[in-house]
């Protein structure tokens, strides 16, 4: 009963099934198209057990309940910068074995806390950030405009979605703040939310019925705006421009999406129900909803929560425990609970390695694969949940085989901030700032 829910809702999209793109080569004139390129996050909440995660310290033997050594474990990186093959994996690693040569380690990165606001909901929202520290004025975060718009700027234009935000919180209750559960904002105060409900997602995707709903709305608004217009002074006419443009971009959306209703008509996704899904199947139903979305162009930007941080609300992880757990609460008591989370952060890589598969199973129309042509990001604002720590965060870079060279670990200088890792992604992608947020320069060795 659990998988024939999400059966009916794959059925028709497994492996070359669903291959829109290729629709393109459906006309006479069709010809080999060099694919778009697209960028992916893979956010890990409450960060990771680091001797499960961290080469050189998974070898270490710690006696069960001996946190006092797991703490003496964490300088165990080599100080020096140093590049060299991804060769043997850790426990938690061990799931993207098949991938080795399309995937690359980078540790030493770090990220400052700005003192003031809460330790997970700074290390969420401000993760795609990395604002410098009180550099954002008028606000008790370092939060500013994310990484994936600003390159969507470049690469989104051509999409009806500039950017999609998925997340895979299932809870219905709302106990933490917006911060917690989305990492892409338009810039500072300025929310781009995620959406949770699979339902909800395949609608925004695919129902030409909301389509149609906000056609008549922006109609209407725009109607008034007009008639309004004239009586405005200065000011209010500044601030009026603005909420005309953003609704102009709802309408271009509209008309970009109105372009693709005979190719959508042809997804033979059926409406994702109500019915419960196990932990594991939800994950991978809202990857399925953000791979599908990538691939058929209607986005070339999303970023993807694995779970909300914090949040001490239980999940069920079937397959794993029997019992609801919370992750958060888990990570706060590791004498106790190690491997329980080591079993939770070895969980949340195979789901990344399950999209990684789904990416490298969709062959595009110039011959290479969806993940050659998607620089997707695994990371998590936190090195260690039971610390805090903002310093050697887990992060993983794979597919773009195009700029990023794989099957290596690269171990960064001690102090390298993660807006480095953002400033080369944002090259990749011909943004021209020469600086992104505290950076201090790029990754060259990630290029390829």
């Amino acid at each position: 009963m659990k998988s024939t829910s999400r059966r009916s809702f794959l059925r028709g999209i497994g492996g070359t099934a669903l291959a829109l793109p290729c629709l393109e080569s459906v006309s006479s004139a069709a010809t080999a198209k060099q694919a778009a390129q697209r960028m992916a996050h893979f956010y890990v909440p409450i960060g990771v057990v680091r001797r499960g995660f961290f080469p050189g310290e998974a070898d270490q033997i710690i006696p069960k309940g001996n946190l006092g050594n797991v703490m003496k474990s964490l300088g165990n990186q080599d100080p020096t910068f140093s590049v060299k093959p991804l060769d043997k994996l850790t426990p938690t690693m061990e799931p993207l074995a098949e991938f080795k040569d399309k995937v690359t380690l980078i540790t030493g990165m770090d990220r400052t806390f700005q003192v003031g606001t809460d330790v997970h909901a700074q290390c969420a929202s401000c993760y795609l950030s990395s604002a410098e520290p009180y550099t954002i004025k008028g606000t008790a975060w370092p939060l500013d405009r994310t990484l994936d718009h600003i390159v969507a700027d470049k690469i989104g234009g051509s999409t009806p979605f500039r950017t999609l935000e998925f997340s895979c919180n299932s809870h219905k209750d709302n106990k933490e703040s917006i911060y917690f559960d989305n990492i892409s904002w338009y810039g500072t105060g300025h929310l781009a939310p995620s959406i949770r409900d699979p339902r909800k997602m395949y609608q925004r995707l695919f129902s030409t019925q909301e389509i149609d709903r906000y056609r008549d709305i922006t109609d209407l608004v725009l109607e008034d705006a007009n008639s309004m217009k004239r009586e405005l002074g200065y000011n209010d006419s500044q601030k009026f421009a603005e909420y005309f443009e953003s609704i102009r971009t709802i309408e271009t959306q509209m008309d970009k999406l109105e372009k693709m209703k005979a190719e959508l008509s042809l997804v033979t996704f059926e409406e994702p129900t109500e019915a419960y899904l196990p932990r594991g199947e939800y994950i991978r139903l809202m990857g399925d909803l953000m791979v599908v979305a990538l691939q058929a162009g209607l986005t070339n930007v999303a970023t993807f929560m694995v779970g909300p941080e914090r949040w001490d609300t239980p999940y069920k992880f079937e397959g794993l425990f029997d019992k609801p757990k919370s992750h958060h609460q888990m990570s706060h008591n590791q004498t106790k609970m190690i491997d329980d989370l080591l079993k939770v952060d070895r969980f949340h890589m195979e789901q990344y390695v399950y999209l990684l598969n789904r990416m490298n199973g969709i062959v595009e129309t110039d011959g290479t694969t969806l993940l050659d042509n998607t620089i997707f990001t695994y990371g998590s604002g936190l090195g260690d949940g039971s610390t805090h720590q903002y310093n050697d965060l887990p992060i993983i870079v794979s597919g773009g085989s195009k700029h990023i060279r794989g099957g290596q670990h690269i171990n960064m200088p001690e102090g390298t901030p993660l807006a480095n890792l953002w400033l080369t992604q944002s090259k990749i992608f011909g943004v021209g700032q020469e600086r992104f947020a505290d950076s201090t320069g790029m990754v060259k060795s990630l290029l390829a």
